[in-house]
């Protein structure tokens, strides 16, 4: 929700739609509101968790550090059940940022609260991929990439693996093992125009194709 000279509004940065749509897929927005269990989103052929503000520590049995932003409890809510729900429907689901840090803690993983030095103020940041993974089939085994983050994967939730690290050890990306297209990346894909091939995979997968 953000706040507007009408009053709130639900809404979402142009990017995400662009890049789902220059994929091949047609976007749909999801509000945090309403109920979000695995019959509700039997109209989903996969989800996009955006970027965002920090998560509320109590989620992850932590007390707030300082450095933490505030959080917004309707959001973390609503999206909690709805990354709840397409896991047990086996969706093809992208996390980004916020929303890698979000498959975290639905998996029972915790985050750190603040990575001291990581938000380089050019807005990249170069990491390396694990061979054998689906990221890896997508981007390669290095890559640059957009990247303005100050919280980050610390203990990986249940069945997730750590598939790309930056040169200082932050978990750069992760991945639900078994799942048919599980992948969350600390990074911005859709600020990157010129490069869809995260999404472009997600689509892929949602309409049934090898993701790797």
């Amino acid at each position: 929700m953000e706040h507007t000279a009408a009053g709130e509004a639900a809404v979402l940065y142009r990017d995400y739609v662009d890049s789902v749509a220059r994929a091949g897929g047609n976007p749909v927005l999801v509000p945090p509101a309403g109920v979000w269990d695995a019959d509700a989103i039997a109209f989903l052929d996969a989800l996009v968790f955006t970027g965002g503000p920090d998560l509320d520590p109590a989620l992850y049995g932590r007390c707030r550090d300082a450095r933490t932003g505030p959080s917004r409890p309707d959001r973390d809510a609503a999206e909690l059940d709805l990354a709840r729900a397409a896991l047990k429907r086996d969706l093809p689901v992208l996390g980004v940022c916020r929303g890698m840090q979000l498959l975290n803690v639905v998996r029972g993983g915790t985050l750190r609260q603040h990575v001291e030095g990581h938000d380089p103020e050019h807005g990249h940041t170069g990491i390396a991929v694990a061979p054998g993974t689906r990221l890896s089939s997508i981007v390669g085994m290095a890559t640059t990439v957009h990247c303005h983050h100050h919280q980050a994967v610390d203990v990986p939730g249940d069945g997730l693996r750590v598939v790309a690290r930056a040169a200082d050890g932050t978990v750069e990306a992760v991945e639900l093992v078994g799942a048919r297209f599980v992948v969350g990346v600390q990074s911005h894909p859709e600020a990157d125009s010129e490069d869809d091939r995260l999404f472009a995979a997600l689509v892929d997968a949602a309409a049934g194709s090898p993701a790797w």
